[in-house]
């Protein structure tokens, strides 16, 4: 009975021209070949199982090969070529440096090189592994590596470059494998299939590919894997499935629409099958916040080229996107990021995990999706005409019959520490913009849209919210955002009030009891000595001197939040916090010979004189 040998040894590429997906690399080497343009020393470094000693040995081999084909290829008939290919060559070297990494080692190739060819034009050296060398080695290996003699040519291989000397890199010529692409890997097992007689099916051929990730080492010994698996040789996506323990795009498309539908119900009972087949739950997270980017990249034609899918998942893809709403996705993405960075300090992580998939499936009770733009904002917010309107957006009210009432809603991210407070409409029933010089307060990014929200029906559905209720809208986008599920939404702004005045004692006790709090909170004596300065109160604005030019960066620190702080407590919204700096004159003292002197003679100016014609000099 024949020996079974595994597909990665039996199809290893022998020829620069089946090496695959390195065409970068192979074509410079063949012009090097032909030019005769040779380095004395290559590196070859990339991820595992791209190709980087295979085309070391083919390189090794096409070097000394006596009957170049046109091409720059081997002829695999010289002399050369069959003792290279029976493994009884003895110009071509290889060394693994995992299990020789010592010094003893290096000197006995060192030993070696010195003693020319027999025959042929060159000895070349393969080093695998390279990094695994010890410091030593390295700087044993260093004077060879520079000045070989011309007849040595060393190539080196590694998948972890940042190991390597800089003075070894220095001396050498450097190729970067790339991850092979999807594609490429599926185009050559299908090749294979076909020389192994073997039929399958390209979905199954494109998951393997993407299990991969840009090994084709890993495809081939999958590949493999799965044959053994199939006894009628037939490759079947579903059997792929099963084999590598792969989760299907189906139940990520499945319990987006049951997110989109607002499910929860059948959301939670998917993600229990999910788990009950043994599949991991930081996985899976992982894998749904990827089909969410998925999702997105889909939202515009120029950026569907990055989906590297099948054509058939594709239009799957292009099919949800369509109806899954930008805001949705973004929001739906940003509680993912945190779920993924929380699980592992979770202490239940699947109900961490059902607590993501809670607050995603409640967007949908937040938001109307067909009245909420399908783009995505980047210095603005997009109306449904497709116009961005600055900071602040609204949508066209519907018209008074269509059962539609209005509801705004308010995201923000307030700068650090900051507590944000109820902000009031104004005299037109809309959300007023920052006060302090029609920019947002500084610190602060506050985006203001409104939406329509259908009105209740009359029966059994829930009373409509008073205008000055407080409601919650979509989850803020921040990346570093830590909201609870209670917090999903900023608050919604109750009527407008308007602005009291006030005494300078009120501002006094206001500030001394922010000055309290402020310290239990950072407990900074810079910031005490800023908020223990004398107040000047002129109208609503409040003046305060400061001593040195870095006090200014420091109230910056936290004006937002004092301003805030003294609206809210003093009930008017007019309130600004000034400053200015006014250095203080340090008196020099008088420590030296020198300064006495300069005292001295600044008071009497003749005593430079004195000095001059007595020709005295100042002790020091």
């Amino acid at each position: 009975m024949e020996n079974f040998v595994v597909s990665a040894r039996k199809y290893r590429p022998a020829t620069f021209d089946t090496v695959v997906g390195q065409e970068h690399i192979t074509t410079t080497l063949k012009n090097a070949i032909k030019t005769n343009h040779l380095a004395s020393a290559f590196l070859f470094c990339g991820p595992r199982g791209v190709g980087k000693t295979t085309c070391a040995r083919i390189l090794a081999k096409t070097i000394n090969c006596q009957n170049l084909t046109p091409d720059g290829e081997a002829c695999d008939q010289c002399e050369s070529c069959v003792s290279f290919s029976q493994n009884a060559s003895f110009n071509i070297h290889e060394l693994d440096a995992a299990s020789n990494n010592s010094v003893e080692d290096i000197r006995n190739l060192i030993d070696q090189v010195r003693y020319p060819p027999q025959s042929g034009k060159y000895k070349i050296y393969i080093i695998d592994e390279v990094h695994m060398l010890s410091s030593a080695a390295f700087n044993a290996f260093l004077k060879t590596l520079e000045e070989p003699p011309s007849y040595a040519i060393f190539i080196l291989a590694t998948t972890e470059k940042h190991k390597i000397l800089p003075t070894i890199l220095s001396r050498c010529q450097i190729f970067d494998f790339n991850r092979i692409q999807p594609g490429h890997i599926a185009g050559h097992l299908a090749k294979i299939a076909q020389n192994e007689g073997i039929t399958a099916e390209t979905e199954a051929l494109d998951l393997i590919a993407q299990k991969a990730d840009g090994g084709l080492r890993d495809a081939l010994s999958m590949f493999d894997l799965n044959v053994t698996f199939a006894t009628d040789r037939v490759l079947r996506y579903k059997e792929v499935l099963d084999n590598l323990h792969i989760l299907d795009y189906d139940y990520y498309f499945k319990l987006t629409d049951l997110l989109l539908a607002g499910n929860l119900p059948q959301s939670l009972l998917t993600v229990d099958e999910i788990l009950r087949k043994g599949f991991d739950g930081h996985q899976f997270v992982v894998g749904l916040c990827r089909h969410f980017r998925d999702l997105l990249v889909c939202k515009d034609a120029a950026t569907v080229q990055l989906l590297q899918v099948t054509e058939n998942v594709r239009r799957q893809y292009l099919d949800q996107s369509a109806r899954a709403p930008m805001s949705f996705l973004l929001s739906a993405l940003s509680l993912g990021g945190q779920c993924d960075m929380n699980y592992k300090q979770a202490k239940d992580q699947r109900l961490h995990t059902e607590l993501w998939l809670m607050k995603v499936a409640s967007l949908r009770n937040l938001l109307d999706w067909e009245n909420l733009p399908n783009t995505l904002p980047l210095n603005g917010i997009h109306s449904t005409d497709g116009n961005v309107h600055g900071e602040v957006a609204e949508k066209k009210k519907p018209s008074p019959d269509n059962g539609l009432t209005e509801q705004h809603f308010v995201t923000s991210e307030p700068a650090a520490g900051y507590q944000p407070t109820s902000v009031a409409r104004n005299g037109n029933g809309h959300l007023p913009t920052p006060a302090t010089n029609g920019h947002p307060t500084n610190g602060t990014a506050t985006v203001v849209a409104t939406v329509p929200v259908a009105a209740p029906p009359s029966k059994a559905a829930p009373p409509t919210r008073p205008a000055s209720s407080r409601l919650r809208s979509t989850v803020s986008l921040h990346a570093g955002s830590t909201q609870s599920i209670a917090e999903i939404v900023e608050e919604v702004a109750a009527p407008a009030r308007p602005d009291k005045s006030f005494s300078f004692e009120q501002l006094q006790t206001a500030w001394v009891e922010f000055a309290r709090l402020r310290q239990q909170q950072t407990d900074s004596a810079s910031e005490q000595l800023i908020l223990n300065r004398d107040l000047v109160l002129n109208g609503t604005t409040v003046f305060l001197t400061l001593d040195n030019t870095l006090q200014p960066g420091i109230l910056t620190e936290f004006k937002v939040e004092l301003v805030g702080y003294l609206r809210n407590q003093l009930q008017n919204s007019q309130i600004q916090v000034e400053h200015e700096v006014r250095l203080q004159e340090v008196k020099k003292m008088i420590y030296s010979p020198q300064d006495k002197y300069n005292y001295l003679a600044e008071k009497n100016p003749a005593l430079h004189e004195l000095r001059k014609v007595l020709n005295l000099e100042v002790d020091y």
